[in-house]
């Protein structure tokens, strides 16, 4: 008999995670201020299609929008703070959830300052292991830009695979970035 595995999107109460170094915490207003200046950082959008900056205000309305997608089980997302200093340096979260492939995609963002200190390898295993355990995952897909080196070799340092023929995500919604995949260890 064939066994369905079911996702696990009841994000209530939010998981907090917590690193050697790093607190994975949930988003709120407080945040508005850092999301703003990550939001509008050029390096940090050099690679990623969204506006080039945002106001205080547009941002209070991001943390909205993320507060109601949590509420609605529609995606999870965490800051990411340093354990000494509850302030927000980056974000990393599961969105784009694919019920029916037991899949969801990926995201993270970190601020220019941070990045290049093993931020980013210490969160990614942690929110890898909170989808496929607590989530229930199957794969875990991933997006970068061919030019952001960075980001591939993170992706790559956590087996992700390249997805060249685009078996768990559609050449238009790659577009430009090169997908990556990672499946849940048999």
């Amino acid at each position: 008999m064939l066994s369905i595995k079911m996702l696990n999107l009841n994000f209530s109460p939010f998981s907090t995670l917590i690193t050697e170094r790093l607190i994975l915490r949930q988003l709120n207003f407080k945040d508005a201020n850092e999301i703003m200046i990550l939001r509008s950082n050029d390096s940090v959008n050099e690679f990623i299609g969204r506006p080039k900056s945002i106001d205080f205000g547009e941002a209070e309305k991001f943390i909205e929008k993320i507060e109601n997608g949590i509420a609605n089980n529609e995606w999870i997302y965490w800051v990411i703070t340093l354990k000494e200093v509850d302030i927000l340096i980056g974000t990393i979260c599961y969105w784009n959830i694919v019920v029916e492939n037991n899949m969801a995609e990926i995201s993270y963002e970190l601020h220019p300052h941070f990045q290049g200190k093993g931020m980013m390898q210490e969160a990614i295993p942690e929110i890898i292991k909170y989808g496929f355990n607590k989530m229930k995952l199957e794969i875990i897909t991933a997006f970068t830009h061919p030019g952001n080196n960075g980001s591939t070799n993170l992706l790559l340092k956590y087996n992700f695979l390249l997805d060249k023929n685009y078996e768990y995500v559609g050449k238009e919604e790659a577009g430009e970035h090169s997908a990556y995949y990672l499946k849940r260890p048999a």
